[in-house]
């Protein structure tokens, strides 16, 4: 069966006061039960010991009795043999009293509240009974002792009138809970429903959202929690938007970059097909679809590629080989290409400089960073510097290129993220994915690739590679 936590917070707020209210009320009625016979027994021994203060003279003893005979008090008077001497009557009566508690007035010790159910003269009436004794003054001897009585029901009367009372309270206190715990059961259902409702906000993507925390109890540290999830969403969601928009922006310019060779590729080949291509031209016409052909498997390769590098599937072979030489064949390479755009390639490297690494792996890590820096410099010089310090090897590619903001230097390393073609000096630009996968590879060989950069005055990129593996072989 099905309830609701509104209820079952009624009811637990409401049981527990009801609880203390039942506890405390029952509490204090034995107290004012105790307090009320207490008070009667101290009420009664005062009269014994003013009396007895009046050397008990009969006059003051029967003044006494018609004063508190409208308060039901009774007073008794028996001597040293238990014989009762006031009131006076034509009978002999004795307090029944047990020898022990005669021995105990005889040496001077009162008898506290006695409860009995009949009166000195036999008659059935509940009556409460203190005993006092009292000596000669002469020589100290037991002379007798006092009998003060009250009944009972003057007593259970009084504790009547708070019962009564103390019930009236009960039934305030009973409304007063079940209001309390409607309201405490009200409010605490409302902080459940604005988280509630919060979650089915987020749910349909409504990230904004955020709860008020005032630090006061759980349901505060809950709301924090909900509010850092809904940032963590809201961080992951603008994350997957961001990274939806660089792959729809890569698969246009791969569509773009694929749809420009293949076009070239089937032009050439209708001009082959229908002789419209001098037989001079073939040869250059068969070169440039090499090339553009190149360009294609090169597209697909790095798609390729990164999935391997990222999937860990990749396996490197390192070996220790002359860096200088592996730059110097690099930059042979790329030399056309930076001439083309009016760079000048630099290498500034100890011919001597030995590196441990996948030989491969370093070369594409090279070949990829210089072509960036090829892309975003015109008529420049790049520079490719190494050396060896106590622990690293230690590489440095520097341009003097257009630079990047702090912005774009935190996203380069994202996959399809691609700058602005306005700012390439390439017709077309590269897939994305070449520095994604140099920091892939640069990790796998436990190295390490930092980037500084000055919009309009250049980039660096270091990387630092260790040496410990070198020493051990």
């Amino acid at each position: 069966m099905r309830i609701n936590y509104f209820y079952q917070q009624m009811l637990a707020f409401f049981a527990v006061v009801m609880t203390v209210l039942i506890i405390l009320g029952f509490s204090f009625l034995q107290f004012a039960r105790s307090t009320a016979y207490r008070n009667t027994e101290t009420q009664l021994f005062g009269y014994a010991e003013a009396l007895i203060d009046e050397d008990l003279q009969t006059d003051k003893i029967e003044s006494g009795q018609i004063i508190l005979k409208n308060q039901g008090v009774s007073i008794f008077v028996f001597d040293h043999t238990d014989n009762m001497t006031y009131p006076i009557t034509t009978e002999d009566y004795v307090s029944g009293i047990s020898d022990t508690d005669l021995d105990k007035l005889k040496n001077g010790e009162p008898l506290s509240l006695t409860q009995r159910n009949t009166d000195f003269f036999g008659n059935q009436v509940d009556t409460a009974i203190v005993y006092q004794p009292f000596f000669t003054q002469s020589t100290g001897d037991f002379y007798g002792f006092i009998a003060v009585s009250a009944p009972i029901s003057t007593i259970e009367s009084s504790i009547e009138d708070i019962r009564n009372n103390l019930f009236s309270a009960f039934i305030f206190s009973l409304i007063g809970a079940t209001i309390a715990s409607y309201l405490f059961a009200k409010f605490q259902v409302n902080r459940i429903n604005r988280i509630r409702s919060a979650t089915h906000k987020v749910a349909k993507g409504d990230f904004t959202i955020q709860l008020e925390n005032k630090e006061m109890d759980e349901f505060d540290d809950l709301a924090a929690d909900f509010n850092s999830m809904v940032d963590s969403l809201k961080s992951a969601q603008e994350e997957i938007e961001r990274q939806e928009n660089r792959r729809r922006q890569f698969m246009a310019d791969a569509a773009h970059e694929m749809r420009t060779p293949l076009t070239t590729i089937n032009g050439l080949l209708e001009g082959i097909e229908h002789d419209m291509i001098p037989e001079n031209q073939k040869q250059r016409s068969i070169q440039l679809m090499q090339n553009e052909t190149r360009r294609l498997i090169r597209l697909v390769n790095e798609n390729l590629d990164y999935e391997k590098i990222r999937s860990n599937q990749i396996v490197l072979q390192k070996q220790l080989f002359n860096a200088y030489e592996a730059l110097e064949m690099i930059v042979e390479q790329l030399k056309g290409k930076a001439n083309d755009s009016g760079n000048e390639l630099v290498l500034e490297c100890p011919t001597g400089l030995m590196l441990f690494a996948d030989y491969d792996r370093f070369s594409q890590i090279i070949v990829n960073i210089i072509q960036n820096a090829i892309q975003f410099t015109d008529n420049g010089e790049i520079s490719i510097i190494g050396y060896a310090s106590e622990n690293e090897t230690i590489l440095k590619i520097k341009d003097s290129g257009i630079g990047m903001s702090a912005e774009e230097v935190e996203s380069i390393w994202e996959r399809y993220y691609k700058a602005d073609s306005s700012r390439k000096n390439t017709k077309y630009g590269e897939s994305g994915l070449g520095l994604a996968i140099v920091q892939q590879l640069v990790n796998l060989h436990d190295a390490s690739v930092t980037v500084e950069s000055v919009p309009g005055e250049g980039t660096t990129f270091t990387l630092i590679f260790p040496i410990e593996e070198t020493k051990k072989s």
